[in-house]
This record gives C-alpha cells, structure tokens and sequence, in this order.
C-alpha cells in the first residue's frame, strides 16, 4: 500500500550541513559569542543572518520577544509601547542563545533579518502594534554585547576589551566602538545612572544590550577573581544599568539568566546573594519570557533538519494511509483507546504538523522527555531526531524497509550515533547507567550491525508471515519503545513505570490491514518470554483491562542510582501537592477557632483564588494557610501575594474592592519564598524515596528495603522540618491608631523554632503586637480601655461583631466567653450598665445570661441607682420630700411617698399596673435592623444614580421623621471638591472625623 505514496525520504531533504556530518549536528548549542567574534572557519553559518533566518522557525514567542526589541528601538515615538528590558529564563536547551543572535541580527544587520520569513512576521506585528511601519534599518542601532560566559572577572582580552578591566568598562569599550577618549571621559561613573545615560545617549542611536548567561559572571567567576572591589563595581553598574535603560529612549535590553528553580548550580553564599540581588532588579525592572514552548517542538525539528516543507498532497496521502488502521475496531478497543490517544481525533492535521514523525513519538517527547529534569528541551530532541532521520534515509536509500512514519519504535539503536544522542541527551544523567543501557540496547534489542539482539534475532528468525514484508522490524520496534520508556527512570510522568502492553503493540502498528493486533499480541509475547526474549524484563502482570501488564528494562542499581533517576521524573505538581499535603497535616488551630487551608490553583490569580475561596466568616477568629504553590512573600517574588491579601482584607480599590466584614479576625500563614525553595527540593527527595520504596526492586531486596525505609523517614522528618520554618510570615489587618487608616501588617517569625503552622505560637507573637488578648488579659478594664464613646449605645450584638471585624480592637483568646466575662465583670463592678431599649438597666446574674446576639440590649455607661418610691439617689430608711415638691397634708399615701407628688424622672410602673408603652396595639411595632453593601460605578450610569439619589431620599425621611434609632457603618465615595466640603462641614457639625483625599 505504501508504495503508492512518496517516502518522506524522498519527499524532504536533509539540510546539507547534516548530511555532510552524517547525521551528527554540530552547532545545536549555538553560541552567541561565535556568532559575533567568530572569524575564518571557526565563524558558524548562523552568524549570517540570512542563513539563521532559514534555519529558525518563527514561533511565536520568539516573534513576541523579536517585536519588542524592533518597536523599542526602531518604533520612533512609540518606543514606549514596548518594554525596555526583556529576561530569557529558561532551562539549557530551551533557545535562549537562538533567541540572542536574532536580537543581534535584528539590530546589527536589520535588512537581512527583516527579509527572511522570521522578520517579515516581526514587521507585521510590529505595524499592528503601533500601527506605522518601523524606521527605515530601524535607526541604524549599535549593539552591545556582553557574552558573560565568555568573561573572565578582572582580565580582560585585549582584542576585544581593550584597556577595559570590570564589566563597566567593557561595556563603554563595545558602546563606544573602541573610542579611547569617550571611553576615559565616562570610566570613572560605574555606578552614576547619569553619566551611565549620558554615555549611551551620546552614541546617538538606537542601542541593544545583550548581557548572555550573567550568572556565568556574577556567580563563581567573581567568586575565583576574590577581589571585593571589582565585585562590588560590577554589582553597581548592573544595578544601575538595569535601572537606566527604562529611562533612555530607544535602548532595549535583553539579560539571560537562567531561573533559579530550573539552575541548580552550587553557589558560595556570596554569590548566591549576588544572584538574589540581580534577581529582585530584574523582577522590578523587566519581564521574563522564553522563546519556545512545548508544542513549537515539530514546527522546530523539521526547520532545523530539512530544507523545505513536504508537498500537501504528500501529507494528505500519508494520513489517509493509516485510516484503517487507525479506525479499526479491534485495534481502537485493544490499543488506541487505552493509551489515551488523542492525536487521532485531528489525525490529518496532526501527521501536517509532526511529517515525517509519528504523532505517538512527537506526544512522547514533549509530555515526557520534556519533563526529565536534565533534557534540553529543543537541542536534546534536534540531536536524536537529526542522527534517526539521516540513519533511516540511509536504509531507504539501500532499498531497506522505511516507516512510513517515524514512530516510537523507529529509532534505530543500531546505529551508534543515534544511540549515543539518545543516552546522552539528559533522559540519563548517571554515568553507570548509561552504561548499563548502552550494553542492554546490543543484547536485548540490536546491535551495531542488525545482525544480532535478543528482539532483533526474532525477526530476523520469523517464518515468513503475510505481514512480514511490511513489518519487518516488529519486535525490534516494540523492544525499542521498552528501552525508550525504561530509560528515563524508575517511573515515568504521568505513565508509570515501563512500558504499558498497549503502548508496545501501538509501537508496533503499520498502515497495513494484514499487520492485526492478534499479530501484534504475538510479537510482545514472544519478546516478552524470558526464555525466548528479552531476558532484563521487570514484568508487572496485568490486573484486567483497566490495568495493563507493564514492562521494564531495568539495571542493577544502587538504592541512591535508582533515587536518582526518579527524582528527575518528579513534576511539579506532585512536589507542590506532597508539600501543601504537609502542611495541612502540621498546622494546628491554638485559640483560633477555625483553621482553614487555601489550595493553589494555577488556572487562576493567586487574587481570585483568594476572592473566591469563602475565607469571610462571621464571628470566627481564624487561621488561613495559603498554598506554598502559589503564595510567598519576600525575595521580589511577593507581588502577587500582597495583592491577593490586601483584596482579600477588603482594602482593595475599585473593581477590586470586595465587601468584607470580618477581615480584622483572619490571620494567614504565608512562607518565605527563599526557604520555600529549600522544601520544594527536599519534598522532591521525599518523594523520590517514596516512589524508590515502592519499586518492585527494593521490595524484592530487603536489603534496599531497610535502607529506603531509613532514607524516607529521614527525608520526612527534613522536610516537615523545612516546612515549618518556611512558614515565617503571619499577615493580618491592622489598625493601630482607631482614627487612622486600615493596612495590611505582617509578622515574621526569624527563630527556626516558631513556625506559623502553630496557632499558639502566632497568638502569642500577635499579642506582643497588641493584634490579640493572651490568655486571663482581656478584663473589664481591658474591655472599657478598648472602648470609645461611640461604642456606648450600641447593642450588644454590634459590640461581639466589632471584635470580629473591626481592626481597633484586639482578638479575644477566649473569643464570645471571654467578651461575656468581661461584660458581665464590668457591670457587676459597677464600670457599665446594659440597659433594653427604652434605657431600662437589665440585671445579669451570670456571665452566661449576656447575651451577645441581642439586638435589643445595649451597653451604656453606669447609671445612678435611685429608689423605686421617689425616684432619688437609692437612700436607706423613709423617703423625704424635696423642696420643690409640693405638699397635701392629710393625705393617706404610701410612707415615704408624699401623696400628690409629681417626680421629675418618671419611675419604673410596678408590674400589676398598665402602661400605655405595653399595650396590644404598641407591642405590634417592632424594630428592624438593615444591614447591606454595595460597590457601584455611577459615571455614564444615570439609573443607577437615580436609584441611589431615591434610596438616600428614603434615608432623609427616614431620619427626619425619627423613625431610625441607631446608625452604624462606613461609606466611601468619589465625589466632586464642592460638595465634598459640604459634606466634610455637615460632619463636623456632628462631630464624625472623615478622611477626605485628592484623586
């Protein structure tokens, strides 16, 4: 069938450059510093810029990061509309060095880059973007490139740095082009931002700095000159630089540095610190992008190996070819189904992006090898898939059997340089093996010459089969996806261990309705058979059809080998679950009443998981955990932290305003983002032994058992340890002074053993900030000293909702019973009265009876007791009269009642006696209480200040009517100068401080 259809072989030619290098692509890892100052033959082919532009497949990101640079330089008057400084902070191999030489293409030689495919795409977005054409060779701008991997602190090449000694220097002596004059006018200013912009802006054009692997220099290479001064020097001026840049017209900047969680090289402290600093300038002066994703891998590889695109009619042809395969019943329900193939729902589209490979391989190297810690992303996949694809053309040539496409199975390990990119790629980090794999890929799959192997030697020994001709290579392949998902460790992510039945009958598959899974079924049993096959197997048997048998080419590794290779397998997402399981385990609640946990979810702002996540509970001191993944404060990083509490406490502006009540009683535990980076590394280790200890080959060994049993309780212990202390920060709403402001406060814990995941330890740190009363403070003096004047009338229901939402007013240890005990102390010693609605006292006999919910009793300052008869100050013995009573002698009134008496205050009715307050009628009106909120914005939005306008009507009324007897509440506006000095004057008159600013 597949004659019919011209081979990729034949459809696509290999650039010459891997022709002629059989296959061994040299200048994967491009070098900036070559492609600058390269000269002869050591001058790469990329250093033209024609020829980069041919090479490069203009993703998006790299179109993005190329258009900012272009409108920052050559934008003319628009040059705001893009950022100055631009950071590359992706891991080795993810096109960083191709993303510098085509900045300095741009800038250094506009016209070639502009004309290739690549730029052409940067000069439409730039137009759309700004919405002219750039200047013409965009300003003629000069370049400035600082290759920091290619510097020596202290000593300088004389050639390329002339007189220059630190970094300043070198840089003024590539600004200004060698100019000895300029050069000594500006050398004394490393660190006058001034004279810094003074020197660039006197080169009189466009600039780009291109500053490539800094940390090279600021790290250990200042760290082996140990000269104090030159490091202080060089610190300054990138400080400074970075600053100045964003403040001169038409200079860009583009600074790679490799983030700090992907770049796990070791530091001295100095020069960690050094890192730390450079890190928080760029976090405040630029943004971090890359220039490559996981899915620009196809688009990438075949611009890089071949010199055109494929026909479309071939590209059709080829998908049609594998139709029955692809949809055959059998093959779906056995095979496609349960490996979770979804390259086949857009299969056309599909083979159009990964011709000539296979979907299933292009999945396995983007979901899975792009994952393992120490794969290059792009350079490791260029380096295997160039050595395949020239390997394989080489047997088409020879009139061997080719793929139709290049699959799973299909890399030829036979061939020593196709082996040798796959070992060496970072899928295996461990030199023993490596080893190990290189002896197991000749003995259980091929060796050098395809004449021997354990799956090789089966097809070649295969009676002849009406599949044969368009198969031959079955077992060789499905032995070959074994050792491919064997290699990157103990466990694969997202898969599991080894190789599914499944996926080795899918590796097996051709466009050929005589190959059946029955066929297939066949060939993985047979290589499977220890006595006939492969004989390193680790078999897991299946458990039905959910849970396919597994297969695992595995080497004799030591507990720590195989810890290793695990721990590269390790993602992100099982790293920040283990540690925010943890840390949900450690914490514990203390006096607060309630402890919640916000877990992270990175398809949102850290501000709306915060929004969202119910945290506003009424009347309940509580004690919110936020997620390590998503929350940190300090080390530059706390941004977004700090924008998400103050939101959530309600002091956000505008659309982020949200209508919060209880903030004041919310305490969150947020870590350190310095020491969240040591728990993520140990809670990688955790579990990386977790996953060792359930590897069938320590279970087997009781040997490796004891010691993985020993390495994961240890690892346990460090990491709960590690993440009670990365928990060092309490934010929480503050309002020290009660007529002052509102603001987010924070404590932090600098001793290793107090940690924030113990609420006794965070009550007792807030209670030395005054934020919360310890345990047997709060008093009835405490209680009257926390009182203000206007809290006297209120009800006592607003007084237990004040210690809950109002910041003035200290948390209680005790919470409701610790208010009711002072309350109740307070008015048994005479401090305050609690009186009902109409000023009556009300007795209480025991704590118990304050009944903190009621909106009828109110607290009020002591009243005078007075006796019941007369109405005067409470008196032992007989009443007497006053001296403006009038007296009725003769009268046979009460003793101590002078009869006819008219009191001043009227006294209390004796229970048997009728009172017109009591009647039917009267006991029917009762009061209500309004509470409600709003947030609206009435520009343009006449409605909606009709609406408002009537309901403050209502308010007016109300109030003029006296039907409202008790107010309570905030109210922000934005209002015009005039009447808001109206309104400052009316409060005033009732004696309400109001805060009043400029917008």
């Amino acid at each position: 069938m597949t004659t019919n259809v011209t081979p990729w072989w034949k459809a696509l030619k290999l650039r010459q450059e891997i022709h002629s290098a059989s296959g061994q692509i040299d200048d994967v890892q491009m070098s900036l510093f070559r492609a600058v100052h390269a000269t002869g033959s050591d001058r790469p082919p990329y250093a033209d810029a024609d020829y980069y532009g041919d090479i490069t497949h203009p993703t998006e990101r790299l179109i993005d990061l190329l258009t900012e640079i272009a409108i920052r330089i050559g934008g003319g008057d628009d040059y705001l509309k893009a950022r100055a400084v631009t950071r590359l902070d992706q891991g080795m191999g993810g096109g960083k060095s191709h993303a510098c030489i085509g900045a300095y293409h741009l800038a250094a030689n506009p016209r070639a880059l502009l004309g290739t495919e690549l730029g052409q795409k940067v000069t439409e977005r730039a137009r759309a973007r700004i919405g002219h054409p750039l200047a013409s060779s965009l300003g003629r701008p000069h370049v400035v490139v600082l290759p920091c991997d290619n510097m020596t602190p202290g000593a300088g090449v004389q050639e390329l740095d002339g007189p220059a000694v630190n970094l300043y220097e070198r840089f003024l002596w590539r600004l200004f082009s060698k100019d000895y004059t300029l050069f000594e006018r500006y050398r004394p200013f490393w660190s006058d931002k001034h004279k810094i912009a003074e020197a660039i802006s006197a080169v009189n054009r466009p600039v780009l700095i291109i500053v490539d692997e800094v940390l090279d220099y600021i790290g250990n290479g200042l760290d082996g000159a140990n000269q104090t001064d030159l490091a202080a020097q060089d610190m300054a001026f990138l400080r400074a630089l970075l600053d100045v840049v964003n403040d001169v017209p038409h200079v860009a900047m583009l600074v790679v540095m490799i983030a700090s969680d992907v770049d796990k090289i070791a530091l001295s402290p100095a020069a960690q610190a050094r890192r730390d600093d450079l890190n928080s300038q760029l976090d405040r002066n630029g943004l971090p992008t890359t220039v490559t994703g996981v899915g620009d891998f196809a688009d990438i590889l075949r611009r890089r190996l071949f010199d055109a695109e494929p026909a479309r009619e071939v590209l059709a042809a080829t998908a049609a070819l594998y139709d029955i395969v692809l949809t055959d019943k059998t093959w779906s329900k056995q095979v496609w189904d349960p490996i979770g193939a979804t390259w086949r729902r857009n299969w056309p589209a599909e083979v159009t992006t990964c011709y000539p490979f296979h979907p299933m391989l292009m999945s396995l190297a983007q979901e899975e090898w792009s994952k393992v810690t120490g794969f290059q992303r792009v350079r490791s996949t260029i380096r295997i898939f160039a050595a395949t694809v020239y390997a394989l053309q080489q047997r088409g040539k020879a009139g061997e059997w080719v793929p139709t496409l290049i699959g799973p199975g299909d890399l030829p390990l036979s061939d020593s340089t196709v082996r040798e990119a796959l070992l060496g790629s970072g899928l295996v980090e461990d030199d023993r093996t490596i080893a190990n794999y290189r002896s197991l890929a000749e003995i259980e799959v091929v060796n050098h010459d395809s004449s021997s192997g354990a799956a090789r030697r089966q097809d070649l020994e295969r009676q002849s089969s009406t599949w044969g001709t368009y198969n031959p290579r079955a077992a060789e392949r499905a032995a070959t996806f074994i050792f491919l998902a064997s290699v990157v460790g103990t466990l694969r992510p997202g898969r599991g261990r080894g190789a599914s039945a499944p996926e080795v009958k899918a590796a097996t598959s051709v466009p050929e309705a005589t190959y059946t899974v029955t066929d297939a079924d066949g060939v993985v049993d047979e290589l499977v058979n220890p006595n006939q096959g492969m004989s390193a197997l680790d078999i897991t048997p299946g458990q039905g059809n959910n849970k396919p048998a597994r297969y695992f080419l595995s080497t004799r590794l030591t507990h720590r080998m195989l810890v290793k290779n695990i721990r590269r397998t390790i993602t992100e997402a099982e790293r920040d679950q283990v540690i925010a399981d943890i840390a949900k385990r450690l914490a514990s609640s203390g006096p607060f009443r309630d402890l919640q946990f916000v877990p992270a979810d990175p398809q949102r702002s850290p501000t709306d998981v915060l929004a969202t996540a119910g945290l506003d509970t009424a009347y309940t001191t509580r004690l919110i955990v936020l997620d390590p993944a998503q929350y940190s404060l300090r080390n530059g990083m706390e941004k977004p932290t700090l924008e998400a509490l103050t939101v959530a406490m309600g002091l956000g502006q505008g659309a982020q305003q949200l209508p919060v009540q209880w903030a004041s009683s919310a305490i969150y535990a947020v870590v350190n983002t310095q020491q969240r980076a040591l728990a993520r590394n140990l809670a990688v280790e955790y579990l990386a032994r977790q996953k060792a200890l359930q590897a069938p080959e320590v279970q087997n060994d009781d040997e490796l058992k004891t010691i993985g049993a020993k390495e994961l309780a240890e690892a346990k212990t460090q990491l709960e340890r590690a993440l009670k202390r990365a928990y060092q920060h309490v934010a929480y709403l503050a309002q020290p002074d009660p007529d002052g402001e509102r603001y987010l406060d924070q404590l932090t814990f600098d001793k290793d053993n107090i940690t924030a995941l113990d609420g006794m330890l965070v009550w007792k740190g807030l209670a030395a900030r005054d934020k919360v009363f310890d345990t047997a403070q709060f008093s009835a003096k405490a209680l009257l000293h926390n009182l203000r004047d206007h809290d006297y009338g209120k009800t006592l229901s607003d007084i237990r909702a004040a210690f809950y939402s109002a910041p003035r007013l200290p948390l209680l240890y005790g919470g409701d019973r610790d208010l009711q005990q002072a309350i109740y102390d307070a008015v048994s010693q005479g401090l305050l009265s609690i009186v009902d609605g109409t000023g009556t006292e009300v007795e209480v006999t025991a704590p118990g009876q304050v009944n903190l919910a009621s909106t009828g009793l109110r607290l009020a300052k002591p009243q005078p007791k007075t006796c019941t008869d007369c109405d005067q100050p409470l008196h032992e013995g007989r009443c007497s009269p006053s001296a403006n009573d009038p007296v009725n002698i003769g009268s046979t009134g009460k003793p101590g009642r002078i009869e006819g008496a008219t009191p001043d205050v009227p006294r209390q009715r004796e229970a048997d006696e009728p009172s017109p307050d009591h009647s039917p009628q009267r006991e029917q009106v009762k009061d209500r209480q309004v509470a409600f909120s709003f947030t609206k914005n009435l520009l343009a939005n006449s409605d909606s200040a009709d609406g408002f306008a009537a309901l403050f009507r209502a308010f007016y009324m109300a109030l003029d009517e006296r039907q409202i007897s008790y107010l309570q509440g905030t109210l922000q506006l934005v209002i015009q100068a005039g009447e808001a000095e109206q309104i400052q004057q009316r409060l005033q008159e009732l004696g309400i401080s109001g805060t009043f600013k400029e917008l």
